[in-house]
């Protein structure tokens, strides 16, 4: 048991003899008005984007919207208990929820509880519960666990290569789901935070190089993909194909102006970009809210990337499980948005990696809400300890 885990024991101990502070932290207050602003924008862009769409099959037009409410509420319950409970017992269920994350997957791939949708066994059902991507969990549970091993572990070497293996396995899951760009994301942010807990630069690149091998022959071995990267070099051979979503994207936020058109009354949502409530929700939300919507959001995306940031930096010399934990998941919701954002700003390929807080679906609007969470249960803890912002 290290230094963290005594001093997390002593103060649970302590929990009913110390005293309360009547004040509210401003940092704390500030990330969870953030994270309540952020959600409340995605769930009315959401609307917005997907009503036509779920009239169009037939649903009510609030379908989307409804979904996706009740996951954010479960999202918040979820972000109250991760926040009240002790840093010893997270770090001691990284173990089992990495296990249990990895069953998930093999069991959505190889079984037939796996959902297929759109040619993609991406999604698990088990009974009466609600379908789900445990790739999302699979995220999140691998940050926990390489945080929690390179911080506990007495042989820093080891725990990386233990990571590596994870990590690798992991990946190897994912693709397996047809989520390459998933995998992409998640091996990135998942060396990243081996390189802050400690892996070398040297060790990084020789992994990096063995990594690329079979990253490049999962591109080669799927048709579509190659066609996505022709199609994204050379935009003039498939104007109406691979790139007409990004085509019209690039329009709607256009015709959004400096003020936007306002909510609901956009246009290309009406059939025009295909599952635009999906990957393609800030088009919709440029078309909108104009310029001045986007630049608000993205302030709001910058601080959140602070927040997470200064937790990891101040706790680097100090308690690496929470710099660690706060660094990935950080660093996963952020580059998640910015490929996003790339993608439909014709910056990059077309990836179906989500726009966080704002695209349909409710596993990762869960999972992120939880790991905010998470962050908020790191940053308490530092006020606890009497560190000032």
């Amino acid at each position: 048991m290290d230094y963290s885990d005594r001093h997390e024991i002593q103060y649970t101990s302590s929990l009913s003899t110390s005293p309360v502070k009547s004040e509210i932290n401003l940092s704390s207050f500030l990330f969870v008005c953030t994270i309540i602003i952020l959600v409340l924008m995605g769930l009315i862009t959401l609307y917005s984007a997907s009503y036509d769409e779920a009239l169009r099959i037939g649903r009510d037009s609030s379908y989307f919207f409804m979904r996706q409410l009740v996951f954010a509420l479960l999202g918040f319950i979820s972000f109250k208990v991760i926040s009240m409970v002790p840093l010893i017992f997270i770090k001691k269920a990284t173990t089992p929820l990495l296990a249990i994350s990895l069953l998930f997957m093999i069991l959505t791939i190889f079984t037939p509880l796996g959902i297929e949708k759109g040619g993609a066994k991406r999604w698990l059902g088990l009974g009466p519960l609600p379908s789900f991507q445990p790739s999302e969990l699979l995220k999140v549970a691998i940050i926990l666990f390489i945080a929690h091993i390179i911080s506990s572990s007495k042989n820093k070497k080891r725990a990386l290569y233990v990571s590596l293996i994870l990590i690798f396995i992991s990946f190897l899951l994912i693709v397996a789901q047809k989520d390459y760009s998933t995998a992409l994301v998640f091996m990135s942010v998942s060396l990243l935070v081996g390189i802050v807990g400690g892996l070398s630069f040297f060790l990084f690149a020789s992994i990096a190089l063995i990594f690329s091998i079979p990253a490049l022959i999962f591109l080669l071995i799927e048709p579509y993909r190659i066609k996505r990267v022709v199609s994204f070099l050379f935009p003039s051979i498939d104007p109406t194909g691979m790139n007409y979503q990004v085509t019209k994207s690039l329009e709607a936020i256009k015709s959004g102006g400096l003020f936007g058109k306002g909510l609901g009354q956009g246009l290309y949502k009406l059939g025009i970009i295909p599952e635009v409530h999906s990957d393609f929700i800030f088009a919709s939300f440029g078309e909108e809210m104009g310029l001045i919507g986007i630049i608000f959001l993205l302030l709001l995306l910058i601080f959140f990337t602070y927040m997470g940031l200064h937790i990891a930096i101040k706790e680097h010399s100090g308690d690496m499980f929470i710099s660690l934990t706060s660094f990935g998941i950080t660093m996963m919701i952020i580059v998640s948005a910015i490929i996003n954002i790339a993608v439909v700003t014709s910056l990059l390929p077309p990836t179906g990696i989500p726009f966080p807080f704002f695209s349909q679906g409710g596993t990762n609007l869960f999972v992120i809400i939880s790991e905010c969470g998470l962050l908020y249960r790191c940053m308490k803890e530092q006020e606890r300890r009497g560190e000032s912002w």
